[in-house]
């Protein structure tokens, strides 16, 4: 934590600033083995990320409320990016296939996982927002389960049970994705 528990709650340019390092290393987690020559970078995702919360203007009641509402603006930043750079279809020749293992733990970003986990993210959104937050806050902003119990009101307990079954849902739904496009 930067802010110490009884302190006042700083303002969005302090509270970024604050969390900057934390969330271009994060951003930068993203690019480690990248190859060269990306549209967007680490550092450029980030400020796209407080463009997007310095006009929004969010209420926020502590540091990983904050961080909270940074993945959110991060996971917007990406996907706006590479759906605006038409990056990737699917079904083209350098298709990824697009496992949530993959997105996890290759350290690379893949514009193909990044727009199919955007889109069942919406989906599960649709049947259960709580559980699309937590793969928000989890994916997105690197949260551990302890920071998004604090966030969303709940144990630590709940998130574990909710990371274990959105990420089951997620894979699966993945699954189906994926195999609908190699059908076609």
């Amino acid at each position: 934590m930067c802010v110490e528990p009884d302190a006042p709650i700083p303002d969005t340019n302090t509270m970024f600033a604050l969390l900057y390092d934390e969330l271009r290393g994060l951003a930068q987690s993203w690019w480690r083995d990248q190859q060269p020559g990306q549209t967007i970078q680490p550092t450029a995702l980030v400020h796209e990320a407080y463009v997007k919360i310095a006009r929004g203007h969010p209420e926020y009641k502590d540091e990983e409320h904050f961080r909270a509402i940074a993945a959110q603006a991060m996971r917007q930043s990406l996907v706006q990016h590479f759906r605006s750079k038409n990056s990737l279809k699917r079904g083209g020749s350098n298709q990824s296939r697009v496992t949530l293992t993959g997105i996890e733990s290759d350290g690379q970003i893949d514009p193909v996982m990044v727009l199919a986990l955007n889109e069942v993210i919406g989906e599960l959104e649709v049947l259960d927002k709580r559980k699309a937050r937590v793969v928000e806050m989890r994916y997105f902003g690197g949260m551990n389960e302890g920071e998004i119990a604090r966030v969303l009101g709940v144990s630590d307990r709940t998130i574990r049970t909710e990371w274990r079954t959105a990420r089951a849902w997620l894979s699966n739904r993945l699954t189906e994705i994926d195999s609908r496009d190699d059908s076609l």
